[in-house]
């Protein structure tokens, strides 16, 4: 039976007015080739918008058919796939017989463009009465001398066969003989494929007796016998062990496609590890040798799975991986590292830390695409390496250490963090560690590192010689002290200088006269110049300003910077070097030498931020930390409790913390070997299983199947249809409509569920998906040209546009729409029915019910570093504060039922959150399937039984905070909340 014509839309150029059908028969008949060419072009476009136009059927086969211009018969190729064939008792028209007589006339046509082009158009042809007559010279054509003839003979008669097979009911036999005797690689190619898909067992005949020709095919041939060898496979066949030796040929390959689907399908065939080890080999050569980083990216992707699934074989070629490091794209390299450091073991540690080590300095002697990122990423590899294997950490941590005056802040904070935990797990590195420390603490550039490193002086300063030598470089880093007076003097010993407007050209500025306080300055003829009060205060802004861009040691330079953190930080380094030292010598006086000398520099801290010299005054929280600092010396050796906060509580956090990490991770290792497959479990086969057992069991070739179906997590049960349901339009309304959304990947499935007045009435067809679109007439008329219009809001795109329809009285048809989806934002999805009337001028319309897309599709909850998250935070755009308001009164209740609202993972660990207390600080981080991320600072604070607070969501995209944003006050509504405020702004707003 003919299949019915599906119409696609083209815009027309709506200036030019469209001909008439009778404009279009004159210019056919009088009209000259090139004429008659773009009257050809115009026909097409009216009927690829639907109008079939059957009154120039014959004009076309009296003028257009006998016509010899190749243009000319290629457009008519297409006007014969697309015109109407056939009368609608569905029998074929009485001028197909013509048109038949025609097509058997090119078929033996002398020029082999015109038979070739005949041939392809009759693959897709689908009237057996047109295809019938025209057999033989289908036939006839399998011999011409032309290879373009023949490989589209074989196609013509690989479609005829598939659609009617009694048409041609010996053709796999005669492609056999076919394949036999061809010589030319596409000829042989498309009968192969034919016999492959018509007749499996004569291509795997012909495949034994050319077997040791296979390494001399071309690439698309070598492909066929992949996909056939592939196939023959899934059932139990002698020639398994000779197919995987055809396969392991084909690894050589010249051929990047042909490499790749070998290495898949000798995966795919055996787990021996030679076998294992080869494919991966392979793999590697591939991401080496091609040049497109997708391309990169999908085979190192390929290599991972591998890995995962035969743990510990590949090992052996974690060097080999580490050669992508030669890619410039920086993508490569991070995925490259990812699976490199989960290849590392006590055989190659050593091997893999000497090549990051080399990278590394690299990266310090030569530029690459995002330098920075890339030592930040081979930073991050020698660290886990370091952590996991402790022979190696005493090797890498003073090359790491050169880079702890890296003007790359990131790389430098990942560096000090590291050193930081080698300090905590390895105690017999401590001492040179830190005498390295002090050697580069005045290279430092930046606050967070100052602040990491002086956290490590302070509690791995661990004798007399190491506590003296760190006091000598904070005294150095710091420069004279007290700050503040020093920085006043400079202020009085600044030079003065006239302002430009007094200044007379050739002649050097006066000296000001004998008294300071004097508004009177002495020109050079002697004469009196008065100043305003403007240019003293301008004068005077220009020397402070002069003496805050003096050069000034790093540390002082920080503090009068406003980084009175670092202060702060120092304060407490400072007190636990005292309180130690105080403990350990037997000089009491140097002792107190030293007490009086931190507490100089704690008030210093203090009066300088009160001051105009830095550019912001200290804050409260450092304020009282340097003052608690304070407090803590005064009362020194008599005040035990804050002694113990200082020595024991601090480390003991820091040990806590380290040992939470070692927890997280062991627990993840432990998932990944926990064991998918028991010795014991049941047996699941295929063919005896029932549509209702689900996915258990299901191994991976059927979780491929599925997953190309389309029918992977799709539930059979009627309630889980009516959850998706959304409602298009009224009972009341002429024609009803409903819409079932499902949400792929990258698309939006809509339908349109028929729905009758009794429930238990729902009709579902057995064949059908959920993804059906029904639209049901609930008149008694006949509905005309009804056409399901849908337009979109926001990054979401219409496909394809459903064709207009017919439905009878009462009558229901099914329509699909493809939506695509570009990024991740709440989209909206809204439209109309319309329909013609009872005249041709008039038009009905219903208006549906907008559909929303809900975000939470697209977002999974992610893991990241805290460097990350804070580099990210800092480089995002777009900015969503929301205010909490809700009913919920427990803290952590609040927390965890924000992370399930919005599909985000907090990153704070859970030790961080234990206890009780007021308030609640937490970061959240997810990322969506398109890759972008979405991150959320959560600050809340309990007064009696409310909770009060805000979320602050940051991302790339102003889309995915909003839509997050707007999830969160949803949610808070639900829980009986009020509406709360949200403010979205880019960073050049706040």
């Amino acid at each position: 039976m003919a299949e019915a014509v599906t119409y696609t839309v083209i815009q027309q150029d709506d200036d030019k007015e469209q001909p008439s059908i009778q404009e279009l028969k004159n210019q056919l008949e009088n009209g000259k080739d090139g004429q008659k060419i773009d009257t050809m072009k115009k026909i097409l476009l009216l009927m690829l918008n639907g109008d079939p136009v059957p009154q120039l059927l014959m004009h076309v086969i009296r003028f257009v058919m006998p016509a010899k211009n190749k243009t000319l018969k290629k457009l008519l190729l297409v006007y014969w796939e697309i015109c109407p064939k056939t009368n609608p008792d569905g029998k074929l028209k009485q001028e197909m017989v013509l048109v038949c007589n025609a097509l058997r006339n090119d078929l033996l046509h002398p020029n082999e463009f015109i038979r070739g082009s005949t041939l392809r158009f009759l693959c897709k042809l689908r009237e057996a009465e047109l295809l019938e007559p025209l057999i033989p010279s289908v036939r006839a054509c399998l011999e011409h001398r032309h290879p373009y003839v023949r490989k589209n003979a074989v196609l013509a008669v690989y479609s005829i066969y598939k659609s009617f097979d009694y048409l041609i009911p010996d053709a796999p036999e005669f492609v056999q003989s076919f394949l036999a005797s061809e010589a030319d690689q596409n000829c042989k190619r498309n009968a192969f494929i034919m016999l492959m898909n018509t007749k499996q067992s004569l291509a795997v005949q012909y495949l034994n007796s050319v077997f040791s020709q296979i390494a001399s095919f071309d690439e698309l041939l070598q492909l066929s016998v992949i996909e056939l060898i592939r196939k023959d496979c899934r059932n139990p066949t002698p020639d398994k062990a000779k197919y995987i030796q055809c396969i392991f040929s084909l690894l050589q390959s010249s051929a990047h496609s042909v490499k790749y689907e070998a290495a898949n399908t000798l995966v795919a065939l055996t787990t021996h590890a030679s076998a294992v080890k080869a494919a991966a080999s392979c793999y590697i050569e591939l991401v080496i040798k091609v040049a497109d980083n997708n391309v990169k990216l999908i085979v190192l992707d390929r290599v991972n799975e591998i890995r995962e699934k035969h743990d510990r074989i590949l090992d052996d070629l974690v060097m080999d991986i580490l050669r992508v490091l030669t890619s410039p794209d920086i993508e490569v390299r991070r995925k490259c590292l990812k699976i490199s450091m989960d290849m590392v073991s006590n055989r190659n540690v050593d091997e893999v830390v000497t090549f990051l080590k080399k990278e590394l300095v690299k990266t310090h002697e030569a530029e690459y695409e995002k330098n920075n990122e890339y030592r930040q990423l081979l930073i991050h590899a020698i660290h886990s390496c370091a952590i996991r294997f402790s022979e190696v950490a005493a090797n890498v941590v003073h090359v790491l250490m050169e880079f702890l005056g890296d003007s790359n802040n990131s790389s430098a904070v990942d560096v000090i963090a590291f050193v930081r935990e080698v300090m905590e797990k390895f105690p017999q590195l401590r001492a040179g560690i830190i005498d390295r420390l002090l050697q580069t603490f005045m290279e430092m550039k930046t606050g967070r590192v100052f602040r990491g490193a002086l956290w490590i002086i302070g509690e791995y300063a661990l004798d007399v010689a190491a506590m003296d030598q760190a006091l000598h470089q904070i005294r150095t880093a710091l420069g004279e002290i007290p700050i503040l007076a020093s920085e006043q003097r400079l202020l009085e010993e600044a030079p003065t200088e006239q302002p430009a407007e007094e200044k007379v050209e050739g002649q050097p500025a006066e000296k000001p006269a004998a008294s300071s306080s004097s508004s009177r300055r002495i020109l050079a003829d002697g004469t009196y110049a008065s100043e305003s009060a403007f240019s003293s205060k301008s004068t005077a802004q220009a020397k402070l300003d002069a003496v805050k861009a003096a050069a000034k040691p790093p540390l002082r330079a920080l503090i009068l910077n406003g980084e009175f953190f670092v202060g702060a930080v120092l304060s407490s380094c400072l007190t636990k070097i005292v309180l130690r030292y105080a403990e350990l010598s037997k000089d009491q006086a140097r002792a107190n030498a030293l007490r009086a000398e931190a507490m100089l520099i704690m008030t210093s801290i203090i009066r300088v931020g009160k001051s105009e010299f830095p550019s912001s005054p200290i804050d409260e929280d450092s304020h009282d930390r340097i003052m608690t600092c304070i407090r803590a010396l005064s009362s020194m050796p008599h005040e035990q409790v804050l002694r113990e906060v200082f020595l024991v509580e601090c480390r003991r956090a820091f040990t806590d913390l380290i040992k939470a990490e070692e927890k997280s991770q062991q627990k993840k290792i432990k998932d990944k070997k926990t064991v998918k497959v028991h010795a014991d479990d049941v047996l699941f086969f295929r063919q005896l299983k029932s549509k209702k057992s689900g996915g258990e069991g299901a191994d991976e070739y059927e979780l491929d199947l599925t997953r190309a179906t389309g029918t992977a997590g799709r539930g059979d049960d009627l309630i889980s249809k009516l959850s998706r349901v959304i409602q298009l339009t009224g009972f009341s309304d002429p024609v009803y409509a409903e819409a079932y959304v499902t949400v792929h990947q990258y698309d939006i499935l809509l339908g349109a569920l028929k729905v009758l007045v009794v429930i238990s009435q729902w009709k579902y067809r057995a064949d059908s998906t959920p993804t059906d679109v029904l639209i049901v007439n609930q008149t008694n008329e006949t509905l005309q040209n009804l056409t399901l219009e849908f337009s979109t809001l926001g990054d979401l795109k219409l496909v394809e546009r459903p064709s207009p329809h017919t439905l009878g009285p009462r009558g229901f048809h099914s329509i699909k729409a493809n939506i695509k989806v570009s990024s991740t934002e709440t989209g909206v999805i809204f439209g109309n029915i319309v329909y013609d009337g009872p005249s041709a001028l008039d038009m009905n319309c219903v208006i549906l019910n907008d559909i929303h897309i809900d975000i939470m599709d697209y977002i999974n909850p992610a893991s990241c570093t805290e460097t990350q998250f804070r580099l990210m935070w800092s480089e995002f755009e777009w900015e969503n504060k929301v205010n909490v308001n809700t009913k919920i009164s427990d803290l952590k209740v609040y927390l965890n039922h924000i992370l399930k609202s919005t599909n985000m993972n907090c990153l704070t660990p859970e030790h961080a959150l234990s206890g009780e207390c007021g308030f609640l600080a937490a970061n959240m981080y997810a990322r969506s399937i398109f890759g972008e991320d979405a991150l959320a600072n959560i600050c809340l604070e309990k007064q009696g039984e409310t909770i009060t607070g805000h979320i602050r969501i940051r991302s790339k995209t102003q889309g995915i905070a909003l839509s997050l944003g707007d999830k969160v006050r949803w949610r808070d509504l639900a829980t009986g909340g009020g509406p709360s405020l949200a403010f979205a702004y880019h960073p050049c707003d706040r």
